[in-house]
Parts: structure tokens; C-alpha cells; sequence
């Protein structure tokens, strides 16, 4: 790698981790006055113990092409990478170690807001640390890893196609937003969940939010390209990934507001935020393998879906706070099975069959599985034995206080000094 590509795989690992500074500010925007830090911290102690644990051992377990081939990496392969650290192409090797484990932390970040105004900090940090060492190091190595067996799923089957995903459809999004769900249920609702009942207290935060994801997406959709002349491990073109992470967001901004005004009668800024997440979701495994015409027809078809989705909680009646299941969820398998219709060359309209449809479809549920039944019992476990959700009267009062014994805001002036006669 010369000293460009490597410079831009640093620029892209720290765009990469700007995201989750960006997810605490969007969810703290949207959470209640009294539960901003709260929420806020979710998202910096993911940073702090999932960072720890995929240097420990996290990439080795990734790596499956170790251990149970395909499966599971060995967690002591290289433990605390000592041997990684010694090797000829430790800088390039190194910088690798920290690109993957920005994803890690922010899979992980994005699960915490289905569970804003009602969680525990010591639990959610043990579930943390759970998930990711039977979830994600996991799925990163099905999926990221060439003898992963996501990653060979179509070879296996004797089809024509394997499974895409370039940058985290499955690996990513999909893979929070089912822990997102089976989280949500195992704390429950909140205490006055409903439509409307629960206003975002900062408009301004939610869009600072947004903008730092977008603009850190771009690393974490064109990162890999570092590791070749401008050139994805696809074969696609940086050029065109970084032009479909932006037409796939600024057309889910127009089809969420759409929707808005056709239901509500007034665009939000809220909307438009979201809309652009979920386009931005939705083009995340496809960036490098659509045309820049259907990456704009995948952002306004998950802007309308995703804005849709979000409403699917009261009439099911779980309580995903903060939309991660409707943004995320569904907006990961529209992405990842949208590559089956359009994928490039192996899309079925466009020049493909029915293979890479299937692969699509058989990685994307099979992920979702694993991830909800992983959550869940990682979550369940915490909750029957030292409890998840803060108490009632913790709740009421605000969460900030109670676990964190701080405030966001400072709205009473300090009590003035006596003065010294």
C-alpha cells in the first residue's frame, strides 16, 4: 500500500469512528431532557469496551480462517495482537485492526436506542460485551472474511452468485436492528409509551447528529477502497461509491419527507434527518455494486418504506425508542435483497437470475435470527439476574440523575457566594 492509499485508510478509519459521537448526538436529540446524557453514554461506553475487547480478541475471532473454519475465529490466535504488531506489514495490518473495529463499535451504538429512557449502565455494558463476543465478532467473519460461510454461501450451494455486502447490510444493520427488537422486549415499554408522547427535546442536536453520520459514512462506505489504486475489493471504482452514498441519502431525505406531507401535512426536520439514515443504511452493502441511477431509486424506496416502518411499533406494540428496528432493520434488508433486483451483472433485472436474489435472502434472515436470539438471551440473563431497566420512580424522575448523577443542561443558576465583608 503506497503512502496515499494508506493516509486515506487513516482519514477513513477516523470518519468511521466520528459515526458513533454522531450516533449519541442524534439519539440524545431525541430522547428527553432528563435522558440525553444518559442516552449519550450508551453510545461512548460502547466506544470504550468494544475498542478493548477487538484488540484483545475480537479480530482473531473475526478471522475464520482460524479455529472452527468459517464459522469462528480462534479468540487466541493473536491475543492482544502481539504477533500482528511484529509482523512486516504491521502499519497497513494495524490500521486494518482499527477500520474494523470502528464497525464493531458502532453496530453495538446503534442497538441503545431501542432501549432510551429505561436502561441501566452496568447492564447495558455487560450486555455489550456479550454481544460482541458471540454476535458480531461472529457475523463480521461470516460475512467480511473470504472463507466465511456467508461469504461462500452461493459457492456452497452451486449457484452463480455469492452474497454482497460491501459495507455492513447484514453485518451492520440488520445485525443491530434484530438485537434492537429483541432488546426493546425484553425491557419492555416505557412507562407512557404512545404515539406523540414522547417529543425530541433538542431539534438542533438530531441534525448535528445526522450530519456527522453522513459525513463519516463516507468512510465507511469508501474505506476499503484503500486497500487498492482508487479500486474496491469489488472492483468498483471509489468514484462510485462515493457517488451512490450520496444520491442514495438525498433521495431518502425527498421520499421520507414525501410521506410526511402526505400523512402529517408538514415535512420535519426529524424527518429529513431520518430519511437521510435510512438511505444511507439502505445503500451501505450496495455502494459499490449499483448504478448511480439505482442507487437513487434505492434511497426513495427506503426514505417511503423506512418512514412507514417507524409507525409498525404502536401497532405491534413493542417499544423501540428511537426507531432503530424501522431505520435500521428495515432499512439493511431493503438494501441487501434490493442487490438481488440490481446488483450489477448478477441483479435479476439486470443481467442475472434468481441467484443472487437467494443468497441475498437466506444471508439477511439468517442473520436477523442469529442476532435476535443472541440479544435476547444476553438481555434476558442481565435482566433476571441484576436487572436492566432502572426502577419506576428512577425513570419518572430522569435517568440522568439517577445513574449518571449529572444533567445535560444547567438551567438554574448556581447559588451566588456570600460576600466576604
Amino acid at each position: 500500500m503506497d503512502s496515499g492509499n494508506l493516509t486515506w485508510y487513516i482519514v477513513a478509519t477516523a470518519f468511521v469512528l466520528l459515526m458513533t459521537p454522531g450516533v449519541a448526538f442524534f439519539y440524545g436529540g431525541l430522547v428527553r431532557a432528563k435522558s440525553v446524557v444518559s442516552m449519550m453514554m450508551l453510545s461512548f461506553g460502547a466506544m470504550g469496551i468494544v475498542a478493548v475487547l477487538w484488540i484483545l480478541y475480537g479480530f482473531s475471532m473475526q478471522d475464520v480462517s482460524t479455529g472452527w473454519v468459517g464459522v469462528a475465529g480462534n479468540p487466541f490466535a493473536d491475543f492482544g495482537l502481539a504477533s500482528l504488531a511484529g509482523g512486516h506489514t504491521a502499519n497497513v495490518d494495524l490500521v486494518g485492526v482499527a477500520y474494523g473495529a470502528t464497525f464493531a463499535i458502532i453496530t453495538v451504538a446503534l442497538i441503545s436506542g431501542a432501549i432510551a429512557d429505561r436502561a441501566r449502565f452496568g447492564p447495558w455494558m455487560l450486555f455489550v460485551a456479550a454481544f460482541v463476543t458471540f454476535d458480531y465478532f461472529l457475523v463480521a467473519g461470516w460475512v467480511w472474511n473470504p472463507q466465511g460461510w456467508i461469504a461462500t454461501l452461493g459457492t456452497h450451494l452451486g449457484l452463480s452468485a455469492n452474497v454482497i455486502d460491501y459495507a455492513g447490510g447484514t453485518a451492520v444493520h440488520i445485525n443491530a436492528g434484530a438485537a434492537a427488537l429483541a432488546l426493546a422486549l425484553v425491557l419492555g415499554k416505557r412507562l407512557d409509551f404512545g404515539a406523540r408522547s414522547h417529543k425530541p427535546h433538542n431539534v438542533p442536536l438530531v441534525l448535528v447528529g445526522a450530519s456527522l453520520l453522513w459525513f463519516g459514512w463516507f468512510g465507511f462506505n469508501g474505506g476499503a477502497a484503500a486497500l487498492g489504486d482508487g479500486v474496491a475489493a469489488s472492483g468498483s471504482p471509489i468514484g462510485l461509491i462515493i457517488i451512490n452514498t450520496l444520491g442514495a441519502a438525498a433521495a431518502a431525505i425527498l421520499g421520507w419527507l414525501l410521506v410526511e406531507k402526505l400523512t402529517r401535512r408538514k415535512p420535519s426536520s426529524i424527518g429529513a434527518a431520518s430519511g437521510a439514515v435510512a438511505g444511507l443504511v439502505a445503500i451501505t452493502p450496495a455502494c459499490a455494486n449499483l448504478t448511480p441511477g439505482w442507487a437513487l431509486l434505492l434511497g426513495l424506496v427506503a426514505g417511503v418504506a423506512c418512514a412507514k416502518a417507524v409507525d409498525l411499533k404502536y401497532l405491534l406494540r413493542f417499544d423501540d425508542s428511537l426507531d432503530v428496528v424501522g431505520v435500521h432493520l428495515v432499512g439493511g434488508l431493503i438494501g441487501t435483497l434490493y442487490l438481488g433486483l440490481f446488483a450489477t451483472g448478477t441483479g435479476l433485472f439486470t443481467g442475472g437470475g434468481f441467484d443472487q436474489l437467494i443468497v441475498q435472502l437466506i444471508a439477511s434472515v439468517s442473520v436477523l435470527v442469529f442476532s435476535f436470539a443472541v440479544a435476547w438471551v444476553a438481555g434476558w440473563v442481565i435482566d433476571r439476574t441484576i436487572g436492566f431497566r432502572v426502577c419506576t420512580d428512577d425513570e419518572v424522575a430522569g435517568v440522568d440523575a439517577a445513574v449518571h448523577g449529572e444533567e445535560g443542561y444547567a438551567l438554574e443558576p448556581e447559588d451566588e457566594p456570600e460576600p466576604v465583608h
